[in-house]
Order: C-alpha cells, then sequence, then structure tokens
C-alpha cells in the first residue's frame, strides 16, 4: 500500500510539474483582436507593397525589431495614402480602416513575426490616434497583444520624420 501511495504521490508531482510549465508559456495563441490582426495579415491579396516592391529589406539601423529583414504591404485603403512610386506621401494621415503590415524574417527565406498596424478608432484597443497595434509570430502566437495599445513601439514610432507613426520613408528613401 505504501509503495503505491509514493507512486501515485510521484505521477502526481509529474503531472502538476508538466501542467505548470506549458500553462506558464510566455507567448500565447491569438484571440480577440490579437486573432483578427493575425488573420488579416495572412492574407496577401489586394495589397500594394512598399516602393512597389515584394524584394526583401536589410532591417534598418532605427529598427527595434529582432528580425533581419522586412518587407511593408498596405491594404487598398492604406495604399491611398501611397505616391505612384509607393512611397507614403508627406503629410499623410492614413484613414480608418488602412492595414499596413510589415513581415519580419528571420533570414531570407523564414517569417518570423507581423507587425501590424490597423485604424480602428472605434476599437477598445485603439491608441489615442485610432491605430491598433499588432505583434504576432507568424505560428499565431502573440509577441504583444493589441491590448496593449502599441505601448512597447510608440515610442520608436513617434521619432522625427515619422508619417502617422510610418518609419519606411526615412529609413528605406
Amino acid at each position: 500500500m505504501r509503495k503505491k501511495l509514493k507512486t501515485f504521490a510521484v505521477l502526481t508531482l509529474c503531472f502538476i510539474s508538466i501542467w505548470t510549465i506549458n500553462s506558464c508559456k510566455k507567448e500565447q495563441i491569438a484571440e480577440g483582436t490579437d486573432k483578427e490582426l493575425y488573420d488579416m495579415s495572412k492574407a496577401t491579396s489586394g495589397f500594394v507593397w512598399y516602393k512597389n516592391s515584394s524584394s526583401l529589406l536589410n532591417k534598418s539601423a532605427g529598427s527595434g525589431h529582432p528580425q533581419s529583414f522586412l518587407k511593408t504591404r498596405y491594404n487598398s485603403v492604406a495604399a491611398t495614402k501611397l505616391d505612384s512610386n509607393g512611397k507614403i506621401m508627406a503629410g499623410a494621415k492614413f484613414p480608418e480602416g488602412s492595414l499596413i503590415v510589415k513581415e519580419l524574417y528571420d533570414n531570407s527565406t523564414t517569417l518570423g513575426r507581423y507587425a501590424i498596424l490597423y485604424k480602428k478608432t472605434g476599437s477598445a484597443d485603439a491608441d489615442a490616434n485610432g491605430w491598433v497595434w499588432g505583434y504576432i509570430n507568424s505560428d499565431g502566437t502573440v509577441a504583444e497583444s493589441a491590448s496593449k495599445k502599441g505601448t512597447s513601439c510608440i515610442s520608436c514610432h513617434s521619432q522625427a520624420d515619422n508619417i502617422d507613426y510610418m518609419l519606411m520613408n526615412k529609413y528605406f528613401p
């Protein structure tokens, strides 16, 4: 009887340990606004690439993102603020419904993360300027929740020469 009790106690401790480790994972699967942003970011039809090119760009010196490469695309609403060369017009303010997706690549072939800006003023997750910020890993886990309203992003995106939080023209003229 004593041996069975010890075995039961050991198995229970193992189960609790495994459960605790799995429930403490930092990155969770996207839900709510994060899932909405992730799903919108995976769709590529109807987008315009920055400078009309889907070529990978090397990460800029001013980037706070750890990935080495990127490319940025704009949905049809946001694309109304791009000029004929695919660059953001000076002084532009993106309209409601604008979706801007920066694809961040770990290397020249591996998409690691999406950095997303979605203009949705009525969202509970929107910042003071109406932007909903998403930072979602390519596997659908959340790197930083939209509920944080871009608090770890805004300081970089507010630097001089930004255009409605966009820095593409500054670093990729």
